[in-house]
């Protein structure tokens, strides 16, 4: 059966499946914005069906529509089950997608520009993320994370995650300060995702019912062999055979209806009810490419 909550960092309980912001405010970098009072409905939405984790950034927005902004004026007062994590690292560029990389110098500005907008005294979660446009690997991350680290000694933060890393950046980062999750394009990398599920580090694949370049369509065919057998749709099939890859793995689900959210909420229970792991495994997990 599926595992529904994980421990974030031991302590923190949250449930697997979570809301992703991004497409609140636009379906693309590119744009053109979404309507703002649509996004303030869907997150109202997401928190009364059970959504405890919400996974932002400071650079989700196009236009005057700023995701950010809308989970403030959606969600306060907060919850105090929800947990709220954010990605700091990359800097729009001309064009608006995030491709430019932060400075060490510049993360605080970045993490405390996110608590005021939010209007939170401190993040339950904060990653770390690398790489611009490119894929995991090939420079240090030691200088940014230990920002991080001080962030989070100073109680500005409380757990610390990595984004778009490989095993041995993951292992720079874990010689300064634990890492609580993972931030990745998607699970194909076995060896990471193993160690992560042998450290109790959570692994989130971003965008898991796809959005871009390499994803594997919800149309695909063995996905909706199983979606018809058992009476569900594709995007829940898609989110449950993820959640069964390891009891470590988290998905954020980046939904812009209200709808949509109420279906992909069901996901778990697709997998409760009629998709073992054993089976699940046989199955794709979807996932898309770029910045999470």
């Amino acid at each position: 059966m599926t595992i529904k909550t994980f421990s974030l960092g031991g302590e923190l309980t949250i449930n697997r499946l979570g809301f992703g912001a991004m497409r609140l405010s636009m379906g693309t970098f590119a744009g053109p914005a979404r309507d703002p009072e649509t996004g303030i409905a869907v997150l109202r939405r997401a928190v009364e069906l059970g959504v405890n984790h919400i996974d932002t950034a400071g650079f989700y927005g196009r236009d005057a529509v700023w995701a950010n902004e809308l989970i403030r004026t959606a969600l306060t007062p907060y919850r105090d089950d929800l947990m709220i994590a954010t990605k700091v690292g990359p800097l729009p560029g001309p064009n608006g997608v995030p491709s430019g990389q932060a400075t060490a110098d510049q993360l605080r500005g970045l993490v405390e520009a996110d608590l005021r907008c939010l209007g939170l005294n401190r993040f339950d979660l904060v990653y770390l993320r690398v790489g611009g446009m490119n894929g995991p690997g090939g420079e240090s991350i030691a200088e940014r994370f230990s920002v991080l680290a001080e962030l989070r000694a100073e109680g500005l933060i409380r757990h610390l995650g990595v984004s778009n890393v490989d095993s041995a950046q993951l292992a720079e980062a874990r010689a300064i300060a634990p890492v609580a999750a993972v931030q990745n394009r998607h699970t194909s990398d076995k060896g990471l995702l193993m160690e992560s599920e042998e450290a109790g580090i959570a692994h989130v694949p971003y965008f898991p019912l796809g959005g871009g370049v390499g994803s594997v369509p919800l149309d695909a065919e063995r996905l909706g062999k199983v979606a018809a057998r058992v009476g569900a749709t594709t995007a829940q099939v898609a989110i449950a055979s993820l959640l069964a890859t390891s009891p470590t793995v988290l998905a954020v689900s980046v939904t812009r209806t209200c709808l949509t959210c109420e279906a992909n909420w069901s996901a778990p229970d697709v997998g409760l009810r009629a998709m073992p792991v054993a089976a699940a495994r046989r199955y794709p997990r979807l996932s898309a490419s770029g910045t999470g």
